[in-house]
Parts: structure tokens; sequence; C-alpha cells
């Protein structure tokens, strides 16, 4: 087995490839002055090659995937792999209004067309519960991140109540909070825009604790700081966020450090500062699992 991978996402791949005890080689690309990339993949290669990048703000990175898998089988791979910790493209699955592209069908099926194999976490899912629903041949192995980012959790809060942020979470959270030995709490969610959220807590004793926001993806933001701040109100000792996915949409920032959240914690799917909480072992064992 060997790793290959792209300089921008290079600490994370190298994590894995370390978790998985194979090599990892980068992938030379030059992008010519019109936008256009050129990829040059190290010789030789393994029979099975797992290309190692994430898909945020992935307009130019789903070109250069595609050129590296090609190239990878042209150069003698047997199995070429795609593990791509944040999967774009996965939220749009249906026509919401006339004429939009369905892209989850769209990009899944060129993924499916191209890899043998997609290695994701906590894929945008919401009226499909399975990832090979979208990529509908191969391996399509969407791994659930909530037990990692609760194991981390704990070493920083060890008492904290974990909030998720709307129905949708409520099984990966308690799942998450019994493998740390966490209590829990769901929150309801009404979303009226993409910013604009209203967000109800149950009764739940939060004076004195530290509570922790829970979600996939953070994005605008909003969401997380509604709960956090219906649990500043009922008293919590200091609120923080931690997510798989910290898109961090414009303003994002701003938000989070105007309502005194004590800390945002994600895991590295997406680079950012945040970034807290490695996938390398939970990736791993999945792949290995799988191969």
């Amino acid at each position: 087995m060997q790793i290959l991978y792209f300089e921008d996402y290079s600490g994370p791949a190298q994590a894995l490839a370390s978790a998985l005890n194979c090599p990892a080689q980068q992938i030379i690309r030059h992008r010519f002055p019109d936008g256009e990339s050129c990829l040059t993949l190290p010789k030789p290669l393994s029979d099975n090659v797992l290309i190692c990048q994430t898909l945020d703000q992935p307009n130019t990175k789903l070109v250069e995937i595609i050129l590296a898998a090609h190239t990878a089988r042209r150069l003698g791979a047997k199995r070429v792999m795609l593990v791509a910790p944040y999967l774009c493209y996965m939220r749009q699955d249906m026509e919401f209004e006339p004429g939009q592209a369905i892209s989850q069908g769209i990009i899944g099926g060129l993924l499916a067309d191209t890899f043998d194999g997609i290695f994701t976490v906590d894929a945008h899912l919401h009226r499909i519960d399975h990832l090979s629903e979208a990529v509908h041949k191969g391996i399509a192995c969407n791994i659930i991140a909530s037990t990692t980012i609760a194991a981390f959790v704990a070493t920083q809060y060890p008492n904290a109540v974990l909030i998720g942020p709307d129905s949708e979470s409520e099984q990966w959270v308690a799942q998450a909070a019994t493998s740390a030995g966490l209590q829990y709490t769901i929150a309801n969610k009404t979303r009226r825009g993409d910013r604009d959220v209203i967000v109800d807590l149950p009764a739940f004793d939060l004076s004195g604790r530290d509570v922790v926001i829970v979600d996939d993806i953070v994005s605008s933001a909003h969401t997380a700081i509604e709960a956090a701040k219906l649990a500043q109100a009922r008293g919590a000792a200091r609120v923080a966020i931690a997510c798989t996915h910290a898109l961090l949409a414009p303003g994002a920032r701003e938000l989070i450090a105007d309502n005194n959240i004590a800390a945002l914690w994600s895991c590295d799917s997406v680079l950012e500062a945040s970034n807290s909480i490695s996938l390398a072992v939970p990736l791993a064992a999945a792949i290995n699992a799988e191969i």
C-alpha cells in the first residue's frame, strides 16, 4: 500500500501513512499561468494506491485527483482509492429549485467511476442513509468521527456536557458521550435561512458545568453560537465548540470570538488553525478493514 498526497495536505497524509505503516510520497503539482494543473507522480507505484486529498474548496482539487488517479493506473497501480476526509458536493441531494443540478449524484458518480474506493469522514448526507447511495460502486466508507471527538473532549473537559445541535445529531452524540463517559443533551433547531436559525435547549442543569457544542460541520457558526448562548444563560462555566469539519465561512471566526467561546476544536479534515484532533487512527482502521 502506498499513499500519494498533495503538498497542501501533507501533514494529515503523512500521519495517516504512519498509522498505516506504509510509504507516503508527494504528487508534484505545477500550475500553468492559465490555471491548468500538470501533475507528476512518483515511480514505481504499489499495487494499492491511496490518493489523500481533502476536498474543501473543491473545484480545482477535483480535477487534480482525477488526473492523479488516471495517471496512477497508467503507471501500473492495480487499485486506486481516494481518502478525502472532507467530501465535497454531498449537500445538494435533490432539486430544491427548478433546473438545479443534483450535485451529490453527479460528483458521487464521477468519483465512483474514477476510484475503486472512497474513504471519508462525516459526509454531509441528509436524505440518504449510506454513502454507497451516492458513490454507487466500489468501497464507500463514511467514518463517524464523534467518538474520536468525544475522546479528545474528555481530555480537555473531563466532566463536560455535550450538546448536539439538532435531532439528527442525537444518535452519534449519544454514542460519543457514552464512549467517553460524558453526559449529553440535544437541542432543537429550526432553520429559516443560511444564517438564520432558532435553537431551543431542553431542561438540563448546566450550572457550573463545562459544555461542548458538538457538530459535524461549523460553517456560518450560527447554530453553534445560538446553542452556546443558551448554555451560557443557564450558568455554564465554559462553553467550547468541537466539530469534524471547520469550514468557517466569512464572519464565522468573528462570531465565535465575540461570544465568549472558550475554545474551538476541529478535526484535521479541513486544514484550519483550530485543528486539534487527528483523524489518522480512525481512517487507518477503516482502510485496514476494507483492503
